[in-house]
């Protein structure tokens, strides 16, 4: 499962990398568009990320206990 967070947020980073280059060369509409690719694809991983985050945090409850 986590190999797929990790897999999305490298693509997300190299949509990034292309926007950045496509934009130092002048292609503004490939470089908006990559952009664009990146931030959805890095707002899923951040989404994906903060559900098991949550997940984990209920899962150690149960496991554990509420500890005061």
């Amino acid at each position: 499962f986590w190999r797929k967070e990790i897999d999305m947020l490298r693509w997300s980073a190299v949509f990034l990398v292309i926007a950045i280059i496509a934009a130092a060369l002048g292609y503004g509409g490939i470089a908006a568009d990559a952009a664009e690719i990146a931030k959805v694809l890095f707002f899923i991983f951040l989404g994906i990320f903060v559900v098991t985050l949550i997940l984990g945090l209920i899962a150690g409850q149960k496991l554990f206990g509420q500890r005061r």
